[in-house]
C-alpha cells in the first residue's frame, strides 16, 4: 500500500479529441512502468471500459496487471452522498401535491453524476492503495463547470448556512402551520455540509501539488482556440495544467495530394500550439491506421506518446495562486496564461476578491492578512494577474 498521495492526472479536452484513448494509454503506461493505478472516469459516457476492451465494473476491477478500472455505480454512490437532501425534496414536492414520479424526476441533482464520480475518486485516492490516480473527464465546459463547483458552492455555503441553521430553528414550526410544508432537520443539513465539506476535499486534493490536468487536443483551429480558453480558465478556478497532447496528427511521409493539405495545415496550428502554451511539454500522438483497443495497444499507444519521458513526475513549476511579501507589500498572484488584457476584470467586494475572465468568474475570500489592506495597484504582466495590496483598510 501506498504512503504517499497518489499522482493525478485529469484529461479534458472538446468532445472527440481522443482523450480517453490517451488518459487510458497513460493509465495503462504506468501500470507497466510497476505503479499500481487506478483509471476512472467523470464521463457519464463511460467509454473507458470500451477502449480497454473490457466490461465496466463499479468497484477497482484489475483488467491488466497493476491496472484497475472502475465505472463509478452513481445510483448507489448517489444515495450515498445525496439521499437525505433527495429524500427532503421529493417530500416537500409531494407535500406540494406533484406525484412520486414527477418528484423524483425534479429532485435529481443536475450533474450529479459527475459530483459524485469526483467524490467516489477523492474516497479512493484517501484509500492509499494507488500510486497514480489518471481521471478520464468529460469534455472541456462540464468540467470547467464541475471544477468550479467546489468553491462556488464554498461561498455560499460559509455565508449562508450558519443563519440558516438559526433561521430554520425559529421559523420553522411557523412554516409548518401556516404553509403545511415540512423544513429541513438537522440531519437534512448535516447532509448538505457533509457533501459541502466532501467537495473542497476534492478541490484540495485536484488543486493540490500531486495533481495536473492535461488537455488533449487535435491540431484544427476550433479545437485549439477552446483549448487555449480552457487553459486560461482552469488556472483561475487554481487547477494545474502540465502538458498538452496534440492527438491524431497527420505523418509527414508518404502523403498524397489530399493529406499534404491536412499536413501542411496541422503544422500550422501546431506551431501556434508550442507558441501558446510554452512552456508546458506538447505531446504529439500520430494519426493511427487503426483504432488502439485493449491494454497492449495503449501500452504502445503511451511509449509512443511519451517517447522516454515520464509523465507521472510531480507537475513543477509555480502553483496558479501564490501570495508573497515584499517590502512591506504584499502581491497575490494568479495564473492567467493567454488571457487577453481586455477581458479580465479585477472586483472587490468586503474580504473577497472578483476576477472575471472572459466568461468564467471567481470569487477570492482573502486571507485575514490581505483582508484587512487595500488594494493598491493590479497588472496583467507575464500571463499572471498581479494584485499588491498595501496596509490600510479595505
Amino acid at each position: 500500500m501506498s504512503e504517499a498521495a497518489p499522482r493525478i492526472l485529469l484529461f479534458t479536452g472538446k468532445g472527440g479529441v481522443g482523450k480517453t484513448t490517451v488518459a487510458a494509454a497513460t493509465a495503462t503506461l504506468a501500470a507497466r512502468r510497476g505503479r499500481k493505478t487506478l483509471v476512472v472516469s467523470t464521463d457519464t459516457a463511460h467509454s473507458l471500459a470500451d477502449a480497454l476492451g473490457v466490461p465496466g465494473s463499479r468497484e477497482p476491477s484489475e483488467v491488466a496487471p497493476g491496472l484497475h478500472l472502475q465505472q463509478v455505480d452513481t445510483q448507489r454512490a448517489l444515495e450515498r452522498h445525496w439521499g437525505d437532501l433527495q429524500r427532503y425534496a421529493r417530500g416537500v414536492l409531494a407535500e406540494l401535491g406533484l406525484d412520486d414520479v414527477t418528484s423524483e424526476e425534479l429532485t435529481v441533482l443536475p450533474g450529479a453524476e459527475e459530483v459524485i464520480a469526483l467524490l467516489e475518486l477523492r474516497e479512493q485516492a484517501r484509500t492509499g492503495r494507488w500510486d497514480v490516480v489518471v481521471v478520464d473527464c468529460a469534455p472541456t465546459a462540464e468540467t470547467l463547470r464541475l471544477l468550479a463547483l467546489p468553491e462556488a458552492l464554498d461561498w455560499h455555503v460559509n455565508r449562508l448556512l450558519p443563519a440558516g441553521r438559526r433561521l430554520i430553528r425559529a421559523i420553522g414550526p411557523v412554516v409548518r402551520h401556516v404553509a403545511r410544508i415540512s423544513v429541513p432537520d438537522d440531519a437534512v443539513v448535516s447532509a448538505g455540509e457533509r457533501l459541502h465539506t466532501g467537495l473542497m476535499g476534492v478541490r484540495d486534493l485536484l488543486t493540490g501539488d500531486d495533481a495536473s490536468v492535461r488537455l488533449v487536443l487535435t491540431p484544427e483551429a476550433v479545437v485549439v482556440a477552446e483549448a487555449r480558453r480552457t487553459f486560461t480558465s482552469l488556472s483561475l478556478y487554481g487547477y494545474r495544467v502540465d502538458a498538452v497532447v496534440a492527438n491524431r496528427v497527420f505523418p509527414s511521409e508518404g502523403c498524397d495530394e489530399w493529406r499534404r493539405g491536412w499536413v501542411e495545415a496541422q503544422a500550422r496550428h501546431l506551431g501556434a500550439v508550442q507558441e501558446s502554451f510554452a512552456p508546458l511539454p506538447v505531446h504529439t500522438v500520430p494519426y493511427l491506421p487503426a483504432e488502439p483497443i485493449g491494454p497492449e495497444a495503449l501500452a504502445a499507444l503511451g511509449e509512443e506518446l511519451y517517447d522516454g519521458a515520464d509523465p507521472f513526475a510531480p507537475p513543477s513549476g509555480e502553483p496558479p495562486l501564490t501570495v508573497r511579501s515584499e517590502g512591506g507589500v504584499q502581491e497575490l498572484s494568479l495564473a492567467l496564461p493567454l488571457a487577453d488584457r481586455s477581458e479580465v476584470d479585477l472586483g472587490r467586494k468586503g474580504d473577497d476578491l472578483i476576477v472575471t475572465a472572459g466568461s468564467y468568474r471567481r470569487v477570492i475570500t482573502l486571507p485575514a492578512g490581505l483582508a484587512r489592506r487595500s488594494v493598491r495597484d493590479a497588472a496583467l504582466r507575464d500571463g499572471r494577474l498581479r494584485v499588491r495590496f498595501e496596509a490600510g483598510g479595505a
